[in-house]
């Protein structure tokens, strides 16, 4: 008798049930893939997808994955850093048998970067759907992701108004601080600046803030710190002393000038670490300004110029390199100037405030921050001159036109510059076709003349 099949036949049963099984599943999975893909655009002519293909686009739905993947790196090197320094550190205790572990290199070379970096790595973070309103569906900022530092972060982050309120005093809904585009191209240098406690002292480094602010990264962010001042400030002299008289020495920082007192500014002094506003630092040479005969024609005294305008001239501003001296002797004649000074090499802020008077610091790059037709003069000497490109000078000529009330007075003061550029200066200033009431051009040396005008900004009535 022969034997059954039945256990073959079961095998062969299962075996043809299983392939059945698994054909559909490949089918149902093949029709899934390709119904994605049409859903995803993938059978028609969709820019976006062939970009992520071909990893062009950094940006996916306004979050800057290039940025994030350079901050990534950056941490990282960090700690690649700080293990470099812990080993080598290791090593050199092993050597020298030493037990203690000097507690100034524990904090400031370990610790302080640890903590650095475990906090860079916590903010590092993907853009979230929830959370955001309805009404405005906003879209992180690919420059948070661009800087390391927690508080530059939390500068440029958009601050939203508290709930109970739609719209701020200036009618949004949110607050956009404001960093200079600039800044990117200093990225070291501004997260060095933004590297400090919430509360503490700020670091002594308005140096560094000042070299932002030249290379264009202005305006600055705020800051969480404490500004610093001297330990020894004393109470400034009043008014009517202060204007012609040299402020207490002790009333300024002086660690990052090559000075330590304000006689060390003198003319005399061929190590005073500047060297514009010759002179500027004299209260007895600066007295003689403005108000005393001059042999060159390019001087204009103070009284003349406000005879044109009698009792109009109330408000200006003085655009220059100075110590206030300008803005102290028309305050003398109950005019209120504000004065522009940088630091460059010397205390001019502090020495402009220091007599009573309004220091604004500001630097030729940036917009001036007045409103439209508020002043009443501009005065400008002891800067601009012939260095300056003329497109520059066209952009910073239409800045103070903005500002200059119609029927109000822009004094340019000693101007000079090489004969040779001399049209090409004098077209720009009459561009805009001011009034002449002054104008004055006397030699300066063989190559070089000084141009001095008092010009009315017309009203332009429309």
């Amino acid at each position: 008798m022969g034997r059954s099949c039945f256990p073959r036949c079961k095998l062969t049963r299962i075996m043809g049930f299983l392939q059945i099984i698994l054909g559909g599943m490949v089918i149902l999975v093949s029709i899934l893939s390709l119904v994605r893909f049409y859903y995803a655009g993938f059978f028609f002519n969709n820019s976006d997808l062939c970009h992520s293909f071909y990893n062009s686009k950094e940006v996916f739905e306004g979050f800057d994955t290039k940025s994030l993947s350079a901050r990534v790196e950056e941490v990282l090197e960090k700690f690649e850093t700080l293990q470099a320094k812990l080993e080598t550190k290791s090593q050199e205790m092993e050597k020298d048998k030493a037990i203690i572990l000097d507690k100034k290199y524990l904090e400031e070379e370990i610790l302080k970067p640890l903590h650095a970096s475990n906090v860079a790595l916590r903010l590092i973070r993907l853009p979230k759907s929830e959370g955001i309103r309805n009404d405005s569906a906003i879209k992180e900022d690919p420059l948070i992701n661009f800087f390391i530092t927690e508080e530059i972060r939390k500068y440029i982050t958009p601050k939203e108004n508290r709930e109970e309120v739609k719209l701020n005093a200036f009618g949004s809904e949110r607050v956009y601080n404001t960093i200079g585009h600039a800044c990117v191209l200093h990225k070291k240098d501004l997260e060095q600046y933004m590297d400090y406690d919430i509360g503490s002292y700020c670091d002594d480094d308005w140096n560094l803030a000042q070299k932002l602010m030249l290379n264009g990264c202005d305006p600055l962010p705020r800051r969480r710190c404490l500004t610093r001042a001297s330990k020894v400030y004393q109470k400034p002299y009043p008014i009517n002393e202060s204007l012609w008289k040299l402020p207490d020495d002790r009333n300024v920082r002086w660690g990052n000038y090559q000075c330590r007192n304000f006689h060390c500014l003198s003319s005399k002094n061929p190590k005073r670490g500047y060297s514009k506003c010759v002179g500027c630092f004299e209260m007895e040479r600066e007295k003689l300004k403005w108000v005393t005969n001059s042999s060159v024609l390019a001087d204009f005294q103070i009284t003349d110029v406000l005879s044109i305008k009698p009792g109009e001239i109330r408000i200006g501003l003085d655009f220059g390199i100075g110590t206030g001296t300008f803005a102290a002797r028309m305050r003398e004649h109950n005019v209120t100037i504000v004065t522009t000074a940088l630091n460059l090499g010397a205390p001019f802020n502090e020495m402009i405030a220091l007599r009573g008077l309004i220091p604004l610091y500001v630097t030729l790059n940036q917009r001036l921050p007045l409103f439209d037709n508020t002043m009443d003069l501009i005065h400008t000497g002891g800067f601009l001159d012939g260095w300056i490109d003329l497109l520059l000078l066209d952009f910073v000529l239409y800045d103070w036109d903005r500002i200059l009330r119609p029927g109000g007075l822009l004094w340019i003061d000693r101007f000079f510059c090489s004969k040779k550029d001399l049209d090409d200066y004098v077209y720009m200033f009459l561009q805009l076709r001011y009034k002449k009431h002054k104008w004055a051009i006397s030699p300066k040396s063989k190559d070089e003349v000084y141009l001095s005008a008092l010009l009315e900004k017309p009203p332009r009535a429309i």
